[in-house]
């Protein structure tokens, strides 16, 4: 598959990058700067380019078959509008080139997750975070009516742990306390489900 991924030089995005070349894909990443992924692959291309730059995006998309964003804030607790600011045109470029497959990194919490959220995540998603989870539900919802074949993917707590391909997925989790998944395993998923019907228009949460 042709892929487009956002996002992909560091955290999350990167492994995406990494285990899609691993499986045969055929990455493109958008990036302001592209010497921050550390990665070379005869299957890896970068497009020069602000995922709020529609124009970049739009060229980015040219002859992809799917589009991965694994974009965020990072340690950031400031949002700067970054979901809601880049998400029109990513759905915009997407159509322009009739780009159906949309997997898109969001958090536990956001939206109608956030009744199953632990009640330390809740406390963080309406103090510190605030912010953060505003933008979120802002994008995650655009997302739902844009009539693309979506998957939202909301991890629980990330961490820089191991691939150990053993975790939960489903529409409802219980958790409990300060429940966490490693960005190695959420890109597994993300990976493995790229072209996986069954996830189509479902916000899936994910966790160990």
């Amino acid at each position: 598959m042709k892929l487009l991924v956002l996002g992909g030089t560091s955290g999350t995005g990167r492994h995406v990058v990494i285990q899609a070349l691993e499986k045969g894909h055929q990455v493109t990443v958008l990036a302001r700067d592209r010497t921050k992924a550390g990665l070379e692959h005869e299957h890896l291309r970068f497009a020069d380019g602000d995922v709020r730059n529609a124009q970049a995006l739009g060229e980015a998309m040219a002859g992809q078959q799917a589009v991965v964003s694994a974009i965020g804030r990072g340690r950031s607790f400031k949002s700067e509008n970054l979901i809601a600011d880049s998400v029109p045109g990513v759905l915009a470029g997407m159509q322009s080139h009739q780009i159906k497959r949309l997997l898109f990194t969001s958090a536990i919490g956001v939206g109608d997750t956030f009744r199953d959220a632990p009640l330390p995540m809740k406390i963080f998603a309406r103090t510190l975070l605030r912010g953060i989870y505003a933008d979120k539900i802002i994008g995650d919802e655009m997302i739902r009516k844009s009539g693309l074949d979506w998957t939202i993917v909301q991890p629980v707590g990330l961490t820089d742990g191991p691939l150990t391909k053993r975790y939960r997925v489903g529409e409802h989790l219980p958790l409990s306390g300060l429940a966490t998944i490693s960005r190695a395993d959420t890109a597994h998923f993300i990976v493995d489900r790229l072209d996986d019907p069954s996830t189509f228009g479902k916000t899936l949460v994910l966790a160990n």
